[in-house]
């Protein structure tokens, strides 16, 4: 009888990856939180970050494409060695920090009415811990 390794034990994950994969989940999910709010007559109105334009669902499968490569990570599936797993995780960081950066810069005209909302800045904290975890997992790997 051929016994199998268990991919999905908890000690696996080193702490940048699991740092990275609650960041990234993070990340995906804050595209669904309200990134502007307003005050209309007697309602407050919300914004959900994917309402606002590309960069809203771009932010929500950038999320998504980090927890992919740690997911794939520990499936076995490597990327290869020229590309290592923490500069893809530092790029799509990286990537995401701009995103919501332009967004916390520049609000949409359609949104004249309304401020920042606190989904944006979770977004944007999620963001920069992908980056983070990308950089602990380079630590990791020396």
């Amino acid at each position: 009888m051929v016994t199998r390794e268990r991919r999905f034990d908890p000690g696996l994950f080193g702490l940048g990856d699991g740092l990275g994969l609650v960041s990234g989940v993070v990340l995906a999910v804050s595209s669904f939180t309200g990134w502007y709010t307003g005050e209309g007559e007697g309602v407050t109105i919300s914004v959900l970050g994917w309402h606002t334009g590309v960069l809203g669902k771009l932010v929500l499968f950038v999320g998504l494409a980090v927890v992919l490569v740690l997911v794939l990570r520990e499936l076995g599936i490597e990327p290869p060695a020229a590309l290592p797993q923490s500069l893809v995780t530092v790029a799509l960081g990286a990537l995401a920090t701009v995103f919501v950066l332009v967004r916390v810069i520049s609000v949409p005209d359609d949104f004249f009415f309304a401020n920042r909302g606190v989904g944006l800045w979770i977004s944007l904290a999620a963001a920069i811990a992908v980056i983070v975890s990308g950089l602990i997992q380079a630590s990791e790997e020396l």
